[in-house]
């Protein structure tokens, strides 16, 4: 199942996509949050009318780096034996169709595809064989990075917790099996970065016992997974979009902060 968060006529609500075709999706809005049992309500609105938000709005954004070996390289660090985790604020989150805003204190800014996981339920230290039971689905991510400031400053805050540097969207795949996913980006349609989620060095499954031996998630909390190589340069203007086999395509925007 698809679900969206969205607004229409000032009002927020979620909603169960329906439909294949980009022009022909309708919502059925859900009565109260999908994060527990939760009833259709049988009300359908077309996606062309409503305005996509971020599919949630996580307390947390964990995000770990260097997760794809070519990408380690690329950027010439090694590959971390066990997993190295950062965080983006919640104030970083945007969602489709959103803007991108160029910080001003950067000269190089970078995209970064990844697959997010998107959690369901409050738990921690998290046995392996219970992950799948915490995750409530799946969603496209963008971990945009001042890549001049990660350079220089030895902590990551500033590099990737700015404002809009997480987009999330379009929506949340409750049904997929993240094992082997192509995942793409393209920018002004152009191809920049093609990979496949087997090719993680460290499993979601390795991430989440991880993460949560440290602290406790909340249902919304974001795990990013990592991105593949081919990370580049993104300019004001430029439209960056992201595709996950099996979820769909985020599309934002690069403008100049205001």
């Amino acid at each position: 199942m698809r679900i969206a968060r969205f607004s229409i006529d000032g009002n927020v609500a979620f909603g169960a996509i329906e439909g294949e075709k980009q022009d022909e999706l309708v919502l059925d809005i859900i009565k109260g949050i999908p994060f527990a049992d939760f009833e259709l309500s049988g009300t359908k609105v077309p996606v062309a009318k409503v305005r996509l938000l971020p599919p949630v709005l996580p307390n947390k954004v964990v995000a770990f780096g260097r997760n794809y070996s070519e990408h380690a390289r690329e950027l010439g660090h090694e590959v971390p034996d066990a997993p190295f985790a950062f965080f983006k604020p919640s104030t970083s989150v945007i969602g489709p169709g959103d803007d991108i805003q160029y910080p001003s204190f950067s000269q190089e800014v970078h995209h970064e595809a990844e697959l997010a996981v998107v959690i369901g339920r409050m738990c921690r230290e998290v046995p392996r064989e219970r992950v799948k039971d915490v995750i409530f689905g799946y969603t496209c991510a963008n971990d945009i990075t001042a890549r001049d400031v990660q350079k220089r400053e030895k902590q990551w805050a500033r590099a990737k917790g700015f404002d809009t540097s997480c987009p999330l969207g379009p929506w949340v795949e409750t049904e997929l099996d993240p094992g082997d996913l192509t995942i793409q980006l393209t920018v002004n349609g152009q191809q920049r970065q093609l990979g496949r989620t087997s090719e993680m060095v460290h499993s979601i499954e390795d991430l989440i016992v991880n993460i949560s031996e440290a602290m406790t998630l909340l249902p919304g909390d974001v795990i990013l997974t990592g991105t593949p190589a081919g990370v580049g340069p993104l300019n004001v203007g430029d439209e960056v979009a992201v595709t996950i086999e099996g979820i769909g395509t985020l599309t934002n925007k690069v403008v100049k902060r205001g």
